[in-house]
This record gives structure tokens, C-alpha cells and sequence, in this order.
């Protein structure tokens, strides 16, 4: 009898020691796994990147330090790869689109050759990979003839998207999920975009399709991966987040979605807003990289080989500081044969500028590099007014010397010059289109008008006057010639109030508009 009891008190003494091994495996981030029980769990890296548009030669500073271009990010991404065997590399889209000249003046095809020589396994559309409609999106990722470049061969990573789907089919355009077996081990990859690519893609180059709510796609997604017995299950979404660097405050449109997002999914990468982002929400781990290849993201998941569900996860943003590595020679080589194609005709200067031009708005909304763009328009046009959303250019310019390649960096969007009748009537509409519930301020900059706006009064109501560059009413009924981007006719950034003008013709591409504007203005000394 006391040898049994002394039997039972060893067992029970034995069991307490191995539960609390157990607990402290799926508990702790950074527990080492003991040799015993090193079969039972696999450890994947997965290496995300977002919102790179083709910058492929632009180096940014963060936090002090040069970062950036496409030779430091191969590196890097080389680098954190061969230090797990068990890892992939995926992206949350708007590779392209808004790209510099080497890749732009390609029709992005050299950013699809740098995901592909980077060997990316699975990743989705943003918004700007619609930028020049579904067809050309589809002709990168599956390759086929451009009339400018010839025929290319398409991408080599896998793309998915649960909620861009065929107006016609009726389905999602592309695979809504992939299932990526790593070790043994199934992990479920599920795409989609932000809904506001409604806004900012113009109905024309997304006719033949429907962007739809991510919540229901990711949900409707997960049930199918379910149906395969699919528990590792990872997000890719162009949606947008923030948070501190500590992972707290997280903020934006995913953090929002993130409680209807079923349980089942353990990990998002987000993408869009080009922000900050290593959180926890509601059990789910939410990263996002910056932008243009200044930073990546890091996630170590910890699989159970017999649940098959990820029972730890931990993340880092890692900035690709120029300091701390030698760029990959691999993409160096690659870098010189574009340069090298893309010739010298972009490394003319075109002006001088006496001082920095900015693009960063003021408390009342006004851009200075917009409304020199305005300015250009209505002076290309002959226009009495002119509008320039935000959202055309992408930097401002420096101080000094400004080449061509620098000009079409920073407005990369090809939009050509519409000149516009509208009514005062209208202008107002489009005014009052600044605030809506979607956008709570977007911004448009004028010339050849002034108004007072008040923020307390309803959204639709917000316009208190309205003045020709005279200082006489805006008459509602008389029509005005306007000259506005083709992006914005179209409804671009929903300004569908462009959409009631009667077009009288159209202009040149707005860079070169503002080039001419730029070359009198600042000619070279």
C-alpha cells in the first residue's frame, strides 16, 4: 500500500512537471523547445512586404537612417530567409502602380521581375495594381502582349483575392485563397482589398468587376478553408492599420473589421495607408511595413503538427537601414540593366527651384505643390478655375536642381488634362464632395475661386460662399470652364460631381503641364 502511494504521488508530482512544460511552450514567446519535443511543434517565418510601388532605385530616411531600394530589401529578405528553411514571403499588395520611371515607363513589368527574382511565394492586389484596368492587372500577373513593352511572361507568385469579384462569373477573379504546405504542415492564405478602391480606382478600369465587403469575403474564405481542415490560416489584406511602435492605440479601418474577422484566422498583414503597424487585436496579430521597401515584416508562428493550428505568433518590423548590410549584387546587376535600358533622357534638369515645394497640406487643406499643379492645368487649358485632388502627386520637390526623373517620381500617374463645363452649381457639389462619410477630409486645391467653408455645419452643407478670382458669387445656373485631371472627370476619389460637366476637350498629361509650368517659371540659369 505505501508502495503504491508513494508510486502515485511520483506520477502525479510527474504529471504537474509536464503540464507545466506544455504551458509554458504555448505561452511563451520566446521558450526554447526542448529536443524531446522539437518534432512537435514547427517554427515558419513568414516575410511580408506592402505598398512597395515600384520603388525600385528610391532610398527614403527612417528614423535617421537611409533605407530603401530594391538591392537593400533583396538583401535583407535573402538574409532572414536562409536563417529559416521553413520560411515564405508574401506581399499585401500595390506592388505597382505610382512608380518611378525604371519601373513606369515599363508598364511595371520590372517590379513583377523583382518580386519574381525575389522568389515571393503568394500575394494579392491592392488598389493600384487596377490603376490601369483589370486586363493590365491580369496581363502582369499571367503575362501576355503590351503594344509598348511586347510580351511579357507574368508573375511567378502566387496571387489571391477573395473579394474582387467577376461581374460576369459572378466569382472572385482570382483564387480567393491558397493552401501552402511548409514541413508537413497546411497554411491557408486568404486575399482581399480595401472596398475603397471604389473611390480612388475610375469606373472605367474596374467595370468588369465588383470590389466587395473584406469582413464577408474573409469569413465566407475561412469556412471553405475549414471544409479542407485547414487551422493555420493567415490573412493578406491591401486594408489599412496603425498602431504605436509598442502596439498599442491600434487604429484604422482593419483594426475595425478585425472583431468580425472569424477566430480561426491568427495572423494579417496589412497594407494601403503606408503607416506603422505590429499590434494584437482580438487575438490577431496585425503587421504592417511602411512603405517603398523602407521596412518588412517579420512574423514567427509556432504550428502544432497535431492540431495543426498556430498556437504562438510574435512579430518585428525590421527597416531596411542601408547601415547594417552589403546590397544584394544579384539585384545590383539587375538594377544597372534597367538603368542602362531606361537610357539618359531622365536625368535632364529641367529647372531650378529656389525653394522646397511641399505637398503637405496646411490646417485649412492648401498643398503648395498642388496648387502649382492647378495653376499649370488652368494655364495648359485656359481655364478660369481649376481642381487637383491630393492624391496626384506623391512628394514634393526639393530645393535646387529638378530633373525629369525626380518630376515624374512625384507625379507617376500619367493622368492626362480635361478642360470642363460645369455650373456654379456643380462647383459646388464637387466642393462639398471634400467631406463625406467614406472620407472625413479630402481635400481639393483650387485656383480661380475662393470659398469659406464652416466644419460644424451637416456634410452636404458645408460651402458658406463661393467667389470667382474677381470676388463675384459663383452663379448657380452660369457655366464655367474648369480644368480638372481625366481622373477626377471620370469621378476619381469620389468626385462624381465632375461627372455632370460637359466635356469641350482634352490636354496633355498633367506632368508635362506642370513641366512647361516648371520651365518658365524656374528655367535653368
Amino acid at each position: 500500500m505505501l508502495k503504491f502511494q508513494v508510486m502515485s504521488s511520483l506520477l502525479i508530482i510527474g504529471l504537474i512537471l509536464l503540464g507545466s512544460n506544455i504551458f509554458s511552450v504555448s505561452s511563451h514567446k520566446q521558450s526554447t523547445t526542448t529536443h524531446s519535443t522539437s518534432n512537435h511543434y514547427v517554427q515558419v517565418q513568414l516575410l511580408g512586404i506592402n505598398d512597395f510601388h515600384g520603388q525600385l532605385n528610391k532610398y527614403r530616411k527612417v528614423s535617421g537612417a537611409i533605407a530603401g531600394g530594391a538591392e537593400y530589401l533583396a538583401a535583407y529578405l535573402k538574409k532572414y530567409k536562409n536563417e529559416n528553411p521553413n520560411t515564405l514571403l508574401v506581399h499585401a499588395g500595390d506592388m505597382v502602380g505610382g512608380s518611378p520611371p525604371i519601373s513606369s515607363q515599363f508598364q511595371d513589368e520590372p517590379t513583377i521581375d523583382f518580386l519574381n527574382l525575389l522568389h515571393i511565394d503568394v500575394g494579392t492586389p491592392g488598389n493600384h495594381e487596377l490603376d490601369e484596368g483589370v486586363q493590365e492587372m491580369k496581363r502582369l500577373i499571367n503575362g501576355g502582349y503590351h503594344e509598348k513593352t511586347g510580351y511579357f511572361k507574368g508573375a511567378n507568385p502566387s496571387y489571391i483575392s477573395a473579394n474582387i469579384i467577376d461581374k460576369e462569373t459572378g466569382t472572385p477573379l482570382l483564387p480567393p485563397y491558397i493552401i501552402k504546405k511548409i514541413d508537413g504542415i497546411k497554411i491557408g492564405f486568404i486575399g482581399v482589398v480595401t472596398t475603397e478602391t471604389n473611390l480612388y480606382v475610375s469606373r472605367e478600369n474596374r467595370k468588369e468587376v465588383e470590389i466587395t465587403d473584406e469582413v464577408s469575403a474573409i469569413n465566407r474564405t475561412v469556412n471553405q478553408l475549414k471544409e479542407k481542415g485547414i487551422k493555420a490560416i493567415v490573412v493578406l489584406a491591401h486594408v489599412s492599420a496603425k498602431s504605436d511602435q509598442s502596439g498599442t492605440n491600434p487604429e484604422e479601418a482593419l483594426v475595425e473589421m478585425v472583431p468580425k474577422i472569424d477566430d480561426e484566422v491568427d495572423v494579417i498583414f496589412a497594407g494601403h495607408s503606408h503607416h506603422y503597424a505590429k499590434t494584437i487585436v482580438n487575438d490577431k496579430l496585425i503587421v504592417q511595413a511602411y512603405s517603398y521597401g523602407e521596412a518588412f515584416s517579420q512574423v514567427n508562428i509556432q504550428i502544432d503538427r497535431n492540431t495543426q493550428d498556430i498556437i504562438e505568433k510574435e512579430a518585428k518590423i525590421v527597416v531596411t537601414s542601408h547601415d547594417h548590410i552589403e546590397p544584394d549584387q544579384e539585384t545590383v546587376t539587375f538594377l544597372k540593366n534597367l538603368k542602362e535600358k531606361m537610357g539618359n533622357q531622365f536625368n535632364q534638369i529641367i529647372g531650378v527651384i529656389p525653394e522646397e515645394i511641399s505637398r503637405k497640406q496646411d490646417a485649412n487643406g492648401e498643398s503648395p505643390f498642388a496648387k502649382m499643379i492647378a495653376e499649370s492645368e488652368r494655364k495648359a487649358m485656359g481655364t478660369e478655375i481649376a481642381f487637383v485632388h491630393q492624391g496626384e502627386m506623391r512628394g514634393g520637390l526639393k530645393r535646387g536642381n529638378i530633373t525629369l526623373e525626380e518630376l515624374y517620381t512625384q507625379m507617376p500617374f500619367g493622368h492626362s488634362v480635361s478642360k470642363l463645363i460645369l455650373t456654379g452649381n456643380q462647383i459646388k457639389l464637387a466642393l462639398e464632395q471634400q467631406w463625406s462619410k467614406d472620407q472625413e477630409n479630402n481635400m481639393l486645391q483650387t485656383v480661380g475661386l475662393t470659398y469659406r467653408w464652416d466644419p460644424n455645419a451637416p456634410i452636404g452643407s458645408r460651402i458658406v460662399t463661393l467667389k470667382d478670382s474677381k470676388g463675384q458669387n459663383l452663379q448657380p445656373e452660369r457655366e464655367y470652364e474648369v480644368a480638372v485631371s481625366n481622373y477626377l472627370a471620370s469621378g476619381g476619389d469620389n468626385f462624381s460631381a465632375f461627372e455632370q460637366g460637359r466635356m469641350v476637350e482634352n490636354g496633355p498629361q498633367v506632368v508635362t503641364a506642370f513641366l512647361h509650368y516648371i520651365q518658365q517659371k524656374y528655367p535653368m540659369k
